[in-house]
């Protein structure tokens, strides 16, 4: 075993041969340099993990080209990597570790095709997919997963917050902190690593519930009335040149009846608007009034078709398998946002979005005293929580009692007679 102490002149003293082989140092057992036959030379650390002694086999780990780094420098790594293998550490299973670790698109894929895909809805995936393209890969898809921190959640939630996304920010945040739990759960990174979500402070999301009112109910029936005969007249964007613009008596545009049938099946049954672009005729069972849906954001569930609901599917035309149908009979339509922005333009809603008709249905369902509970079962929530959102439009016993108390106290404030008070509290008379 040939020694010597380590120095920049000694080491470049250091001939090839036909065959590699160590020297090394004088002073710090196991610190050394490997020469190959192509005469580079290569700093070195030999060690035995744990505290075995010499019934465990040693460990031999690169610090650095000579050239790339000096001797004092290795020296220094080379006591460094000692004292973390005194203490039980193994520097190179810690270095081998971090060489196989899985980076963040790599987990995601693992996530989306194991776990996502497989288990939550269409649409989710679809959603997860998309902020994992838009956002997280190009922000910390190359990363290692294991080496992502609270700071780049923080940073990456905080520039999406910033750019006016805020739900999007925080939906991301729920979705990565989801996946850092799955890739614990795989061990696809190191025991003992912390979910970097934790803790996160997410944005305060202002509520964007919008009921319609009678009133807008009655312009939003009138424009898909015309939208389905006359048409919905437009005019040209004056920021564009057109040569051949359309006369002012042709500038009217007729909408298909799926168009129209998918915006009154979106209001009359509260349903998804996924769930009714992706519904299929077979789903529909006439006979018994009802729509079973195979797939949902809460699963499988069945919807009771009212009346009008009813009535608009039976008017339907059949162009392929889907009820909604798209220019391919064979693929669902992917959206209606062209149409729905000049509907809602028309019939004087700007800011309506397509949810707010299951919003609005929710409403006049919690309004009409029907109970938080019905409401659920026909928007078919999971959990009770998921509706209490309209608890304050609903007519339950509380605010028949709120009112009664209300009128009881205003009767008497303006000094009514008691017998008119005592009626409309509802009291009796004691014996």
């Amino acid at each position: 075993m040939a020694k010597t102490r380590i120095t920049k002149r000694s080491v470049d003293g250091l001939d090839p041969t036909d065959k590699a082989f160590v020297v090394y140092d004088t002073e710090l057992s196991g610190f050394g340099v490997r020469v190959a036959p192509s005469g580079s030379k290569t700093y070195i650390v030999e060690y035995r993990p744990g505290s075995g002694g010499r019934s465990v086999r040693s460990v031999r780990l690169a610090l650095g080209r000579h050239g790339v780094i000096t001797a004092d420098e290795a020296r220094k790594l080379a006591r460094d990597r000692l004292a973390q293998a005194r203490h039980g550490d193994d520097p190179a299973a810690q270095r081998r570790q971090e060489r196989e670790a899985k980076t963040v698109s790599q987990i995601a894929e693992v996530w989306m095709t194991e776990s996502v895909e497989p288990k939550l809805a269409a649409g989710t995936a679809t959603l997860y997919r998309h902020y994992l393209d838009k956002h997280v890969r190009p922000a910390l898809g190359t990363r290692k997963a294991m080496t992502i921190t609270s700071a780049d959640i923080d940073a990456l939630h905080g520039r999406l917050g910033k750019a006016g996304t805020k739900a999007t920010a925080n939906r991301l945040s729920s979705m990565l902190s989801a996946m850092f739990n799955f890739a614990a759960r795989r061990s696809l990174v190191p025991a003992g690593f912390t979910n970097p979500v934790r803790g996160l402070e997410k944005f305060t999301e202002e509520k964007r519930e919008r009921y319609l009112s009678t009133a807008e109910l009655q312009r939003l029936g009138a424009v898909l009335r015309d939208a389905e005969t006359v048409g919905i007249s437009w005019e040209p964007d004056p920021t564009k040149k057109t040569k051949h613009a359309a006369k002012p008596e042709n500038r009217r545009e007729i909408y298909s009846p799926h168009v129209v049938g998918a915006i009154r099946l979106l209001l009359l049954t509260g349903c998804r608007l996924r769930e009714i672009l992706n519904l299929r005729w077979g789903d529909v069972d006439f006979e018994r009034g009802m729509i079973f849906l195979a797939t949902s954001k809460t699963g499988r569930r069945a919807v009771v078709l009212n009346a009008p609901a009813f009535a608009v599917l039976e008017g339907l035309p059949r162009a392929g398998d889907y009820v909604i149908a798209s220019s391919d009979p064979a693929r669902p339509r992917t959206d209606l946002k062209k149409p729905w922005a000049r509907i809602t333009e028309a019939a004087e809603l700007p800011g309506l979005r397509i949810h707010d008709l299951r919003h609005s249905f929710a409403s006049i369902g919690a309004g009409g005293g029907m109970g938080l509970p019905i409401v659920g079962k026909l928007l078919g929530h999971t959990q009770p929580s998921t509706t209490a959102r309209y608890a304050h439009l609903d007519a339950d016993p509380v605010r028949a009692a709120s009112d009664r108390i209300g009128s009881t106290i205003s009767a008497a404030l303006e000094s009514k007679p008691l017998a008119e008070v005592i009626q409309i509290a509802g009291v009796r008379k004691q014996a």
